[in-house]
């Protein structure tokens, strides 16, 4: 059953937390199987990741030929054309107001100090496949580095018996991506960060997958870059009240259901009633679904429907959850904005829904889960940019901010700073 919790009783908060750390326990215990298979593709390369592909993804390809992706690109209908040209579009003008100006500062002294945003290499990007297709994944994941000026980008995709998904291959093609490979995985992660024969390595790994997949990148973190939150199972959180549609409400929670057996969706309401018509509209709704059975295991295990007092009790409670994806549907979300703090993105109002914002908005829906949305933001232009400083100090600089430093430096005990100072400073 899903699980309804009420914040007047005593233990609301200790049966929250409880919840929250199951699930949070569940997700995270995917590291474990990781690590073997990591070291093995470093080890034995292409041999390793094709054993893997076989095991997990009935595939025997790594590498598609233009002649397949073309093949592939062919078959797919028209109008899905149409629309990932608007998703890109839309996305790329929103990421493209992303872009960072470089500063450039000269003090009274002739110092002169500049900091600038140089675009990462390489990058690979993650896109979640096999049995399902996510080409707007692709274009969430590609568009902020094409805005950066990354100059290779590489797309590692799961097939499904050797097959890739035509719409996730004209995705790839609409953002120019010259490499593919039909792989996915602890193993392609692997692949990406230390190469094969067929493939060469990159300097950072972003977008979304299952708990295999995120515990893999963490795995591999240090040796080449990762987004800077967790991007794992899917998360929404409903804020409701007596205006919203039930019927609106539910299909919202099931959107995010079907993604994950580990996605979560929580719904809080000050309104008992609404909660009550919201249950039995999930479960009128579900059997509609062509992909009930995950949404189903999603919203038994892990959904949970919340009755709550105050506005207080409900923003303290979203600050707590931190949701990769908040819906604000009430009236007076206004009040709401200001205290809220910890959030992926925030939709607000009853038309500003979830699954909108996962296609062509133009806001990214690769997101902080798993509550690192209290440290972190989602993909940017700025996911893809290094920062560098760079110092000319003139003669007169050093001579009149040297002896500070040198009496700072004397200080701390660092004597082999101090001295590399004082050699240049002019006698006197």
């Amino acid at each position: 059953m899903v699980k309804i919790l009420n914040s007047n009783n005593r233990n609301f908060d200790r049966e929250l937390d409880r919840l929250l750390s199951n699930r949070k326990s569940k997700i995270q215990s995917g590291s474990v199987s990781v690590t073997s298979i990591i070291k093995d593709v470093k080890k034995n390369g292409d041999k390793a990741l094709l054993k893997y592909e076989k095991k997990f993804n009935s595939n025997s390809t790594i590498v598609p030929t233009q002649k397949q992706i073309s093949k592939s690109i062919k078959s797919l209908d028209k109008k899905v054309k149409q629309a990932i040209d608007t998703a890109y579009n839309r996305i790329y003008k929103f990421h493209s107001l992303q872009k960072f100006n470089n500063i450039s500062y000269t003090d009274k002294f002739k110092n002169k100090l500049e900091y600038k945003y140089l675009p990462i290499n390489s990058v690979a990007i993650y896109v979640p496949g096999s049995t399902a297709a996510y080409p707007s994944s692709v274009l969430m994941n590609a568009i902020p580095a094409i805005v950066a000026g990354v100059k290779r980008i590489v797309m590692i995709n799961p097939g499904y018996k050797g097959k890739q998904n035509p719409a996730v291959l004209y995705a790839a093609k609409k953002c120019k991506i010259k490499e593919i490979y039909s792989i996915g995985g602890p193993s392609a992660i692997a692949a990406a960060a230390y190469g094969t024969r067929k493939i060469k390595s990159v300097n950072k790994i972003v977008g979304p997958g299952n708990i295999y997949v995120a515990a893999a990148k963490k795995e591999v973190f240090g040796d080449v870059g990762i987004e800077s939150m967790t991007a794992g199972p899917s998360e929404v959180t409903i804020v409701c009240d007596k205006h919203s549609n039930p019927v609106w409400v539910a299909s919202d929670l099931i959107g995010q259901a079907e993604h994950d057996p580990l996605a979560q969706c929580i719904l809080i309401s000050k309104d008992k009633n609404l909660i009550s018509k919201v249950k039995f509209e999930i479960f009128r709704q579900l059997k509609k679904i062509p992909r009930q059975s995950i949404a189903r295991k999603s919203l038994m295990n892990n959904g949970i429907l919340m009755q709550i007092v105050s506005d207080k009790k409900i923003i303290d409670i979203v600050n707590k959850i931190a949701p990769e994806h908040l819906e604000l549907n009430i009236k007076n979300f206004k009040s709401l904005i200001p205290k809220i703090y910890n959030a992926g993105s925030i939709c607000l109002g009853k038309y500003a829904v979830m699954a909108m914002t996962d296609y062509n908005v133009g806001s990214n829906h690769i997101l902080p889960t798993n509550g690192s949305a209290k440290y972190s933001s989602g993909i940017s232009v700025n996911e893809f940019y290094k920062r560098i400083s760079y110092i000319n100090l003139s003669k007169k600089g050093i001579e009149s901010l040297g002896p500070s430093v040198i009496t700072l430096a004397n200080y701390e005990g660092l004597i082999g700073h101090a001295h590399s100072v004082k050699k240049r400073i002019r006698r006197k």
